[in-house]
């Protein structure tokens, strides 16, 4: 293990990230450039006195999981983690991404779908395509930035005071996501789009960091979902999840029981052009999903954008 070396590499690349890149308030003038030790410390779910004396070249030898934390909290690239690991003496784990190229296949499926909002989420929860009725729920994500598109990021940017998240079964469905993604995070090691957005959550949220840290891991499942249309008001739904094969991209369906007022609702949206919107979509509160076949009501976008479209 080339302790001089990883020290020395830990210290330049904590000192060429700054407050805004990890998702970190700003906290005024600082006396040297870059992330302060304890910044990275908790990023990383370590110790400060333990990341100081690698940064001094005379800590323990890090284990492949600290090491990984240390790449996914100095936002390291693919080739800077390789390097991490090889000065640590470590293999480093595969570098892998999810695959975010949406089939013709799955285009076509949801475009079939004139009554049926659905949408398809990647790994990481980045919303990749989604059809016309799906606009009156999630917005039209095409007339966002790609980075802004998803779906744990809309979740967690309400503040922390918001009584969105006095309701216990929002709270739930919040760290049901979360577990969900840190089976992606494990899956993905070193992906870029994953990496930025635990990092900048774990930075700017004090209550996605305390779901993370709890290490639930669960995958995403079907379940009933109830929500409060601005348009059309209050409307229930069998929340379907299609996994698609050879790949970890999910589709979204919001299925309404036949014969129903939701279904009935539906039909009237879908006969109208999405209402034109004056900003970014807005979660509103609601309940949310602890498990396979709970009942859930949860965040549905107040505004809504002008068209569908596909990425």
């Amino acid at each position: 293990m080339d302790r001089t070396g990883l020290a020395a590499f830990l210290r330049a690349r904590r000192a060429g990230l700054t407050p805004a890149d990890a998702g970190l308030p700003d906290t005024g003038r600082r006396r040297v450039s870059g992330l302060r030790r304890q910044e990275v410390a908790q990023l990383a779910g370590i110790s400060v006195e333990y990341y100081v004396r690698l940064e001094q070249a005379r800590g323990p030898h890090p284990s492949r999981q600290v090491l990984s934390a240390l790449s996914r909290a100095l936002m390291l690239d693919t080739d800077e983690r390789a390097y991490l690991f090889r000065l640590a003496d470590a293999e480093a784990p595969a570098a892998r991404s999810p695959n975010r190229e949406v089939s013709t296949a799955v285009r076509y499926l949801i475009d079939g779908l004139p009554t049926t909002p659905a949408y398809v989420l990647d790994a990481g929860y980045e919303v990749l395509a989604w059809n016309a009725m799906a606009v009156h729920f999630i917005g039209d994500m095409g007339a966002l930035p790609r980075e802004r598109r998803n779906i744990i990021e809309w979740m967690f940017a309400r503040p922390e005071p918001d009584p969105h998240w006095e309701d216990e079964n929002t709270d739930c469905f919040a760290r049901y996501s979360v577990a969900d993604l840190r089976t992606a995070y494990a899956r993905y090691p070193g992906d870029p789009g994953i990496t930025r957005l635990v990092t900048s959550l774990l930075g700017a949220s004090p209550r996605f960091r305390e779901m993370w840290e709890s290490q639930v891991v669960r995958q995403r499942r079907g379940f009933t979902k109830r929500m409060d249309h601005p348009a059309v008001g209050p409307l229930e739904f069998e929340c379907q999840v299609l996994h698609v094969p050879d790949g970890d991209q999910r589709v979204m369906l919001y299925c309404p029981e036949p014969g129903s007022d939701t279904e009935r609702a539906l039909l009237r949206l879908a006969g109208q052009a999405p209402p034109s919107p004056d900003g970014t979509p807005v979660l509103r509160p609601g309940r949310a999903p602890c498990g396979p076949g709970d009942v859930v009501e949860v965040p549905a976008p107040e505004v809504v954008r002008r068209s569908a479209g596909t990425v």
